[in-house]
């Protein structure tokens, strides 16, 4: 009776164990993509993304046809739909294979846009996207129908930058409640507030706010509390402006010490990690990528060590996986993307394995889907960080010792 009792425990221990395992490796291995806005032969590329490693493998059936010149691609935050900026004209919706990543064309794509769209985002909540049309200086905007990705273009739009010219970048804030869109014409920012019910914009007060050299690129931190703009005409100190958001208005105020230098020659691109600890810019002119700690409580910029990093020729769009691990960056010259791994605690990249991969003609954007979760923080060790190898040889060895523990009580 009492040997039973005991293997009878250890057999539910292992079977704790086992499932334990398998409910990480579930959690993990969620399959995350990126896709590359190719500009030179009007292509998306797709991948799939090796949690593991980071590195990139083409998805059968890519590259995917496009519009002309696509200068932008981003994903709905649901990982159902993929909408891509034609610069030669109009906006491309797909809608995205969870187990593959292969892109479908939504019926009625490509959808009117205004002239020249050169940017497209999706609001967080995934009703609304926006353009920015850089030929006819406004903002278009849309809704999305949730089980199609159809976009029907929202009363009132497209919406004007005002005095703001050249919108070449737009982003919404994580609430959903402002856009922010830089103005590479005017060197300014303009700022909107978003109607939750319509998607309608309208001006914030003040707006635009006048930021570096040809602004190109802006981004909201995760937290809503900064934007960060890459002006992409600095040669050295004004590369990356950086503002603080009135958390109920969405007025824009200098940070101090705004803007840092980036090391780097033609900021095109600046992202920010998912924990809003660190931010990266592409520098087009210098090719490398610069890399900076964000100050939680100031949003100011300080350089990482070894920044800026080598890329390849001419990049010009860098984004980082949602789980926070990669960074990838769109060389347009070299046609490929840098994939790189980033340090915890320090933000410092190191090239990923077989990096660069191949992409498309004048790779101009990339993006990640969101659907690879960010990794829980291990108490000893990061077992979402193993091999599917390692995994089985630690299943194995799970096995193995209960079986010898099993064996002492017979």
């Amino acid at each position: 009776m009492f040997q039973q009792r005991h293997r009878r425990h250890y057999t539910q221990a292992f079977l704790f164990a086992f499932i334990g395992l398998f409910g990480i490796v579930g959690q993990t291995w969620a399959l995350s993509f990126v896709y590359v806005a190719n500009e030179g032969n009007n292509t998306v590329s797709a991948y799939s993304i090796n949690a593991g490693t980071g590195a990139l493998t083409e998805v059968a059936g890519s590259p995917f046809a496009t519009g002309p010149a696509p200068r932008s691609v981003t994903v709905s935050p649901n990982g159902a739909f993929a909408f891509v900026a034609n610069n030669g004209g109009g906006v491309s919706a797909y809608t995205i294979t969870p187990s593959t990543g292969a892109l479908t064309q939504v019926a009625g794509s490509p959808f009117a846009a205004g002239s020249n769209p050169n940017s497209v985002t999706v609001s967080p909540n995934g009703a609304f996207a926006f353009v920015a049309n850089q030929g006819s200086h406004n903002i278009s905007a849309y809704t999305i129908a949730p089980g199609t990705g159809v976009l029907t273009q929202v009363a009132g739009s497209p919406f004007t930058t005002g005095i703001g010219t050249s919108p070449a970048s737009v982003t919404v804030s994580p609430n959903g409640a402002f856009a922010f869109v830089a103005n590479k014409g005017s060197d300014t920012i303009s700022a909107y507030s978003i109607a939750p019910g319509t998607g309608a914009l309208t001006p914030v007060a003040g707006s635009p706010f006048i930021a570096g050299p040809s602004p190109y690129s802006v981004t909201v931190s995760p937290n809503g509390a900064f934007i960060y703009v890459a002006n992409s005409n600095s040669m050295g100190s004004d590369g990356v402006s950086a503002y603080s958001i009135a958390a109920n208005t969405g007025v824009l105020t200098p940070v101090a010490g705004s803007p840092f230098a980036t090391g780097g020659a033609s900021p095109n691109s600046v992202t920010v990690s998912p924990n809003g600890a660190f931010a990266y810019v592409a520098n087009s002119e210098s090719n490398s990528v610069s890399a900076f700690t964000i100050n939680a409580g100031t949003g100011v910029l300080t350089p990482v060590a070894g920044s800026p990093f080598t890329t390849g020729a001419a990049p010009f769009s860098v984004t980082v996986s949602p789980n926070g691990a990669f960074v990838y960056v769109a060389n347009w010259i070299s046609s490929n993307v840098s994939a790189y791994s980033i340090t915890a605690g320090t933000g410092i990249l190191t090239p990923v394995a077989d990096s660069p991969f191949l992409t498309g003609s004048f790779p101009y954007s990339v993006t990640v889907t969101p659907d690879l979760a960010p990794a829980p923080v291990p108490a000893v060790i990061s077992i979402p960080t193993l091999s599917p190898t390692g995994f089985i040889l630690l299943a194995l060895m799970l096995i193995v010792a209960v079986a010898a523990q099993r064996r002492r009580f017979f």
